[in-house]
């Protein structure tokens, strides 16, 4: 890099000379640290859910993706944003990465960065969500359109996951506030919600572990009012409410989660990682849980307050600890 002042100086003793030069040599520096610390991660591939004229759910409309201030508040085309890990570096794991926003809006900008590069320093492919959400005008059943998206993303990843580099029984769900609904809700349900007669139906939906960050789990008592109003509606039925409630689903089948949250969370009630955790327990489903004094809402990557800055690491322990990871052996 060269810097370059708009008028030339003229330097009329050594020292002086030494000077500038030094000022000089040191603004390039922190230049080039400077840019070295933004992140430099994009996605190498956007991959849509369904082939044109084959989305499930619709009336058809065309609709135009909606961005307002870092989150899109409408997805015109359903997909997945692929970010892979260099090829010595991939260890052969995938996470599908839900990211939230009250089923109202997609708050990507984490989901398309700060998570994927995390996940891709780890030498794990990820692949970030944009899902239809419930408010959109081209829904026949508005419910249902986030949860057919996260189930044929997870087909569309098993689907491909030999020209990946990945292996089809390594591939992971991670789901931040109300995305941990689908993501919990497609490791909890054996329900097909999303068949289009092509090949990629074929393939499970069913993720190999999770990774839950505040999530949004139950739509009774507990759940988040913001998400159970737009995926619901406002007076849901009981009927309707138990079945979108997945700490109600879980069996023994159910695969092993990583939930991690802060207690001073005043977005969505923690008790919704403590139901989700104790169906687990009750279902012998290995799961681990941490709880951090303070944290806030959706516990970011980097730069968390306090020990809730380690999660990263602990969860990187857990998936070695789960086998998610190629063992060395000894």
């Amino acid at each position: 890099m060269t810097v370059r002042p708009e008028k030339p100086i003229h330097v009329r003793d050594h020292a002086c000379g030494r000077n500038v030069r030094l000022a000089i040599t040191t603004l390039v520096l922190v230049s080039a640290l400077l840019f070295a610390a933004l992140p430099l991660i994009s996605a190498q591939e956007f991959i849509p859910l369904y082939p044109e004229g084959k989305m499930p759910n619709s009336k058809g409309m065309n609709l135009k993706e909606e961005i307002r201030d870092e989150r899109i508040y409408q997805v015109g085309t359903p997909g997945i944003h692929a970010y892979f890990p260099s090829a010595k570096d991939n260890k052969g794991v995938a996470v599908l990465i839900i990211p939230g926003g009250g089923y109202v809006r997609i708050a990507y900008q984490n989901a398309r960065t700060a998570v994927a590069q995390w996940l891709n320093s780890l030498g794990i492919s990820a692949f970030a969500l944009d899902y239809r959400l419930p408010t959109s005008p081209d829904l026949q059943q508005k419910e249902l359109a986030p949860l057919q998206d996260a189930e044929r993303a997870m087909r569309i990843i098993r689907a491909n996951a030999k020209k990946w580099n990945i292996d089809p029984d390594k591939i992971g769900v991670m789901g931040t506030s109300a995305g941990g609904h689908p993501a919990s809700f497609i490791g909890t349900t054996s329900e097909d919600l999303v068949r289009i007669g092509d090949e990629v139906d074929n393939f499970s939906f069913a993720p190999n572990f999770m990774i839950l960050a505040s999530p949004v789990i139950t739509m009774g008592e507990f759940a988040h009012a913001g998400s159970r109003k737009y995926l619901l509606g406002e007076n849901p039925s009981r009927e309707m409410i138990d079945r979108y409630s997945t700490e109600r689903h879980v069996t023994p089948k159910t695969p092993p989660a990583f939930i991690f949250l802060a207690t001073d969370d005043q977005s969505v009630n923690p008790k919704n990682s403590l139901m989700f955790y104790a169906a687990l327990l009750d279902n012998k489903v290995s799961a681990t849980i941490h709880i951090f004094p303070v944290g806030g809402h959706s516990i970011p990557v980097k730069n968390g307050p306090g020990s809730s800055a380690e999660w990263t690491k602990l969860c990187e322990l857990w998936m070695n600890e789960m086998k998610i990871f190629p063992q060395t052996k000894k």
